[in-house]
This record gives C-alpha cells, sequence and structure tokens, in this order.
C-alpha cells in the first residue's frame, strides 16, 4: 500500500493507494458510520460491507442533484445521524460528489471518507475535496471545498469495472501527465497493453502517481483561485460537450484534451507533432478525440461555464507535454476556433 497525503491548511487526507475496502472499519475510528453507495456496487459488495445503515441510490449523473441530498438527509435524519456520526461514499465519481456534499452541509458538516471504486474516482473525483451537484442538466453548479479524511483506493475493484468505465477514468490519468509530467505521459504510451489489462502493479502505479500530481497541484492552491484550474484541462470544452452530446464524463474530458490541444496548436504555444502523440495515445485507450454535436451548441454551453468571467474564460492551453498555462481567453476567439477552427 501507498499512502499520499494531501496536506492542507483546511485538513489533511491521506489517500490509501492499494489499501482494501474489508479494512474501512478500522479509519472510521469507533464513529457511527452510514454509508452511501449505488445500485451497482450494492449488488457487487454489499456483503464487504462493514455491518452500518446503507443508502443506496441510482447511478449515474442524474442522482448528484439537490432532490437527492435532501432525500438522503431525510434519511440520515431518521437513521439517527448526528454531528459525532460519518458518511463513507462508496463508488465512483458521482457517488463521491454526492456523499461528500451531503457529508459538507448535514447539520453544517460531518465527518466522510471515500471508498473510490471507479478510475475516474481514485485518480480524480475523490482526491482534493470539491463536491458538488448538478443544477439544469449544468454540471456542479452547486458544490463546496470540504476535505474528505480518507480515500481507500481498492485497485482490484478495477476489476470489476465496465471497460468503458475503466478507459474513461483514463482520460484523467492522460490529463495528469499533460500537466506536468511527460515522463509519466511517455509511460502510458509504453504500458498500454498492461495497463489496458488492468495489471495490478500498473494500476498502483498510475494510481498512486495521478494522485500524487493532483495532490501536489491541490496543496499549492486548495481553493482554485489559480494554479489549480490546471487541473480544468480539457474539462472547459469537455464539461459543454458532455452536456450536449450526452456523452460520459471520461470521454468528454478526452474530446475536450483534443480542443485544447488543438487550439494551443492554433495560437503558438503547441506543435502539431505534440498534438498528433496526444491524438494517438487517445485513440490507444479508445477514447473520442472529436463528437458529432453541434458546435455552436457546445459553444452555447461553455459560456455559461462557471469559469467565465467578464467576457472570457479560463482556459487551460498546452505548451508542450507535461506544461500547461492558464489563460483568459475572451469568448470571441473561442467561438471563433469552435466553430472555425482559426
Amino acid at each position: 500500500m501507498e499512502k499520499v497525503t494531501v496536506d492542507l491548511h483546511s485538513r489533511k487526507s491521506e489517500v490509501l493507494v492499494g489499501e482494501c475496502l474489508g479494512n474501512l472499519d478500522k479509519y472510521i475510528d469507533g464513529r457511527k458510520n452510514f454509508i452511501i453507495t449505488d445500485k451497482n456496487l450494492d449488488k457487487l459488495y454489499r456483503k464487504r460491507f462493514p455491518r452500518t445503515p446503507v443508502c443506496v441510490v441510482e447511478p449515474g449523473e442524474k442522482s448528484k442533484s439537490l432532490e437527492m441530498v435532501a432525500s438522503i438527509s431525510r434519511w440520515l435524519l431518521e437513521q439517527g445521524a448526528d454531528r459525532s456520526s460519518f458518511i463513507t461514499g462508496i463508488g465512483g465519481g458521482v457517488v463521491c460528489d454526492l456523499a461528500g456534499f451531503v457529508a459538507s452541509t448535514y447539520m453544517r458538516g460531518i465527518g466522510f471518507g471515500f471508498v473510490a471504486t471507479s478510475l475516474l474516482a481514485q485518480v480524480d473525483a475523490s482526491i482534493g475535496g470539491k463536491n458538488g451537484v448538478n443544477l439544469d442538466g449544468y454540471k456542479n453548479i452547486i458544490g463546496t471545498f470540504t476535505q474528505p479524511e480518507f480515500v481507500i483506493c481498492d485497485v482490484d475493484m478495477l476489476l470489476t469495472l465496465p471497460e468503458k468505465e475503466f478507459v474513461c477514468g483514463m482520460a484523467e490519468v492522460i490529463k495528469h501527465a499533460l500537466i506536468e509530467d511527460r515522463d509519466h505521459f511517455e509511460r502510458l504510451e509504453n504500458y498500454s497493453t498492461r495497463i489496458l489489462s488492468r495489471d495490478r502493479n500498473e494500476m498502483e502505479h498510475i494510481v498512486s502517481h495521478s494522485v500524487a500530481i493532483k495532490a501536489a497541484v491541490v496543496e499549492r492552491d486548495e481553493r482554485e483561485h489559480g494554479e489549480r484550474r490546471k487541473l480544468n484541462l480539457g474539462h472547459t470544452w469537455g464539461h459543454a460537450v458532455e452536456t450536449v452530446a450526452g456523452l460520459p464524463h471520461g470521454e468528454a474530458v478526452a474530446v475536450g484534451l483534443a480542443f485544447a490541444a488543438g487550439l494551443s496548436v492554433s495560437r503558438g504555444s503547441f506543435t502539431e507533432e505534440e498534438r498528433g502523440r496526444i491524438i494517438r495515445l487517445l485513440g490507444m485507450y479508445e477514447l473520442p478525440v472529436e463528437t458529432q454535436a453541434s458546435p455552436a451548441e457546445i459553444f452555447d454551453v461553455l459560456v455559461k461555464d462557471k469559469k467565465r468571467e467578464a467576457g472570457s474564460l479560463w482556459f487551460i492551453l498546452m505548451n508542450g507535454i507535461g506544461n500547461v498555462s492558464i489563460e483568459a481567453i475572451g469568448t470571441d476567439e473561442l467561438k471563433n476556433y469552435a466553430l472555425n477552427g482559426t
């Protein structure tokens, strides 16, 4: 097991890569624990859960709503949860977002932790303290910054993950490499066969490496006033694609990474050769680089993004593989590139 500490002003959060679900109880410290999970995980792993109340939600983004937050909060009240209680989210990105948001707001905040079961959750959604729900189709419009006490990344649970969900998680792994680790990018190029077979040693390596990259960025900027915006690489366009085209999050991020690479080339900060490497790597992991959705419709959603400020959006551009910068780009320039490619 490898432990990565996310050391922030608000709280230290321990990410335990290689720990197993069966050891969950030892991190609860005797507190009354309430588990939030989804139907798929409940069916697969319920027998391995500790004996404690369990709230089961439908899988998918529709569960990330204020209505579901209210429903879970009522359930907690009925079950006798108080300020000394603890919430554990066992699941992927949706469950982590939902459980973290509920814990952050229930009785003004109670302790919580995650057992991250998908690759997307292990390398991204469960790390860094962002907890959010959607509103009217717009992602994570309502949320909090609150750190979990711990995150268990049981890499053996990745073996039961559907193939599409696994490769969607790889989009975030690739994103982290593009942000600040060229060597890790090259490893993803060279060991794709072993990674796609979910070799345990490779899984521990890429999860712990991605967690360390994200943790370092979050430690420098917990509440996204500057440096942490780099983690939005591929997400500004990707979130709009996700809304319009209905793609899974990881596939939408992959499309967003390809878009960001192309925009970077058009602005002269990135080479066509490097863009080609990104396109090829996404292809190795069976991730899309474009969508049939209307660019105009995607742009209309884009300008409602919460990262928009005074006629521009904070956009993450590539200056080289493993090197990105944060730029305020005018919406007119983005529209011109989105619709015309120039």
